[in-house]
């Protein structure tokens, strides 16, 4: 693997007699996504502080490309920090300045650019996350996702190459989070720069991240991805993801995927091992240009409209499904054939297109009512598997044959 971008190495932090950090070890790398989970208290923020150099360890080392932080000179230092913006929880937004003297404020502190060129800068960020046309305005005239998009516009305005994001998503409903965890994604693609992401927000933050790493009694005892995270064998995963963790996925109401998977070894794997099983995988396509269309609130309510008529026309006849991704279902109908999923399919499509449409539309025309129209696509793909055949191989398998069933597109005005 390549040298890590920032590694702690068996760093601790001790505040009086408390120690915090108790001889932590981390890798994050570059242009991914890293997301820090553990219990409130447990340290989480004090490293991000670490990375920003706003603490010291009082043994071990943080280092930058290989390079220990305490054997930089200033001019090293000063370039590895003006490549750091940091997010704040509550968007820490300046009340008395519009929108546009808010994303200014950086550039203005800490660049010598003449007043031409922190203009241009500025607004390109506003039209890049669509706040151009309230520039004048101010914070308390905004939305809540408007506020959020404009720290985000603030954060980014100096082209960082790491951005730190502290808790952004709590106490927001599952919409929301949903919004501004895809915001992050989106943006984040969009401009090429590394995350680092505090969340308690599981499983909606496993959709977006590349990379976890889990706090626990002050030591780092888990770094992987999220799916490797599901076979972490440790009292981390009983304290902290069973409690956190809810059976539901609360965006769309249908299983996280643990309790999928749990699901299924009971409903299928523990019977008879010659009962078969249809497995289907739904997407809904290019999920990129639809959130650029709709927005990212809009797209987060279509995902849950989708998983509730997935759930009524699956789950009504034993079916059960969980999302695999940030666009994409996963559903098992146990003890069936392809023909009789296809029946389903085709019930499920037609109620969709009646029905299901009108809540996105309904949830487009409220977060932008500048849409003129919009377009997208779900794809569906099923597979026949028996127990005695890997689970994920079937799902891949389905996905596989995936092929558009519905095409959607409509007038708004």
């Amino acid at each position: 693997m390549n040298t890590p971008l920032i590694e702690f190495k068996d760093v601790t932090k001790r505040f009086g007699n408390r120690t915090i950090l108790d001889r932590a070890s981390l890798q994050i790398f570059e242009d991914q996504v890293t997301t820090i989970i553990g219990k409130s208290g447990e340290g989480k923020s004090v490293m991000l502080k670490h990375i920003i150099g706003l603490l010291q360890p009082d043994e071990g080392r943080v280092l930058y490309r290989g390079k220990p932080f305490d054997k930089m000179n200033s001019k090293e230092w000063y370039d590895y920090m003006g490549q750091i913006s940091y997010m704040f929880q509550n968007n820490a937004l300046f009340d008395s300045l519009t929108v546009f003297d808010n994303v200014a404020l950086p550039l203005r502190e800490t660049k010598s650019l003449g007043k031409q060129q922190i203009r241009q800068k500025v607004m390109a960020r506003l039209e890049q996350t669509e706040l151009a046309h309230v520039a004048n305005k101010h914070p308390s005239e905004l939305s809540g996702g408007m506020q959020k998009r404009t720290a985000l516009a603030r954060a980014l305005v100096t082209d960082p190459k790491i951005v730190l994001f502290d808790e952004l998503t709590t106490g927001q409903d599952p919409i929301r989070r949903n919004a501004i965890l895809g915001m992050i994604a989106g943006y984040k693609k969009k401009f090429g720069f590394t995350a680092v992401l505090i969340s308690h927000d599981i499983p909606d933050v496993f959709f977006i991240s590349n990379r976890i790493l889990a706090l626990y009694n002050k030591k780092i005892v888990f770094q992987g991805t999220p799916e490797e995270l599901e076979g972490f064998d440790h009292p981390f995963y009983d304290e902290i993801i069973h409690s956190i963790e809810r059976l539901e996925d609360e965006l769309t109401g249908l299983f996280s995927k643990r309790q999928f998977k749990v699901r299924y070894q009971t409903d299928l794997v523990r019977n008879n091992d010659h009962d078969t099983y249809v497995a289907v995988v739904f997407t809904l396509d290019d999920f990129d240009r639809i959130t650029e269309n709709l927005g990212y609130t809009a797209t987060q309510q279509g995902i849950r409209t989708m998983g509730s008529y997935i759930n009524k026309h699956f789950g009504a006849v034993g079916g059960f499904s969980a999302r695999r991704s940030i666009n994409q279902f996963g559903t098992l109908l146990p003890f069936s054939d392809l023909d009789e999923a296809e029946r389903i399919l085709i019930d499920f499509k037609k109620d969709f297109r009646e029905n299901g449409l009108m809540h996105i539309e309904a949830a487009a025309k409220s977060a932008n009512p500048t849409v003129d129209c919009f377009e997208f696509s779900i794809l569906a793909g099923m597979a026949q598997g028996k127990p005695n055949l890997e689970l994920e191989s079937v799902m891949e398998f389905a996905e596989y044959k995936q092929k558009p069933i519905a095409r959607f597109q409509c007038d708004l005005n």
